[in-house]
């Protein structure tokens, strides 16, 4: 039957929903953008910036079409950027590298020019506030183990060297001389959040089936873990061992496709205990 005309304007015309396999094709695309403006901005380790939180972001930008609609993914990436370690500038920054890409969609390399002050300030407070709620319960309550891995924290493996460097002080002897660090440093530059999860869960079980002798453990960054181990106990047969274990199960996992080959190195002590405490700073931010 034919519907008579009403003489009005026609209605506007809606925007067709695109299919989830578009929007995953968005947000992958947005997420190399970013991840390109972010580092040619400034950001210092490029294996340390897809966190699970970045996909998280990418998704609700590209659900809703602006970063502002993002704002508790934007807090929830703050937060996770924090209880890495990230500085509130770099998180800033990296936050100024979203926006100027979002406000040249039509850019395809990612070399835009961040800056913090175009940041809308609604934006800025929600992130720098979520990043601070971290900061400062990070200095109050210190976990002592990490609960992606279950490895113990930095942290405490600061304690341990200290153990170990008083013995060593009383009894005239070299650290270096009875323990080494086995550290692994997983390859996260094109890997998605969720194979990150998986990478870290893979390097924390694969070192402790090595070294299964009473070393101390500990994650001394988000890529990276290690184990102070007794040179008494086959610290380079271990070693190899963990290597061999890694690479095959990363090679045979396909979760685990975009995660880059396993390092793992036997790093020698240093004489004093502030300079070792001064390696593990460095070692976590690789």
């Amino acid at each position: 039957m034919d519907v008579p005309a009403t003489g009005g304007p026609p209605g506007p015309r809606l925007r067709p929903v695109a299919p989830h396999a578009a929007h995953d094709r968005m947000a992958r695309a947005l997420r190399a953008r970013w991840r390109a403006a972010s580092l040619s901005s400034g950001w210092r380790f490029p294996g340390d910036w897809g966190l699970p939180e970045v996909d998280a972001v990418c998704a609700a930008v590209v659900r809703h079409g602006e970063a502002r609609a993002a704002e508790p993914a934007l807090a929830g990436l703050a937060r996770a950027r924090a209880a890495a370690g990230t500085g509130l500038e770099e998180t800033l920054t990296d936050l100024a590298a979203l926006h100027a890409v979002l406000a040249e969609p039509d850019g395809t390399d990612g070399f835009v020019a961040p800056d913090v002050d175009a940041i809308p300030v609604r934006l800025l407070r929600v992130v720098a506030v979520a990043w601070a709620e971290v900061a400062l319960a990070e200095l109050s309550r210190p976990q002592v183990t990490d609960p992606l891995t279950g490895l113990p924290t930095v942290a405490y493996l600061r304690t341990r060297l200290a153990e170990l460097y008083r013995r060593a002080a009383r009894d005239r002897t070299c650290v270096a001389e009875g323990h080494a660090l086995v550290v692994v440093s997983m390859s996260f530059e094109r890997a998605a959040g969720w194979a990150r999860l998986g990478g870290m869960i893979l390097a924390a079980d694969a070192l402790k089936a090595a070294f299964d002798g009473g070393e101390s453990f500990a994650v001394l960054g988000p890529s990276t873990v290690a184990a102070v181990v007794s040179r008494d106990a086959g610290v380079a047969s271990g070693a190899v061992r963990l290597r061999r274990e890694l690479t095959e199960r990363v090679a045979v996992d396909v979760h685990l496709a975009e995660v880059g080959a396993p390092r793992v190195n036997v790093v020698r002590l240093p004489p004093e205990y502030a300079d070792a405490c001064e390696l593990l700073d460095t070692l976590g931010r690789r």
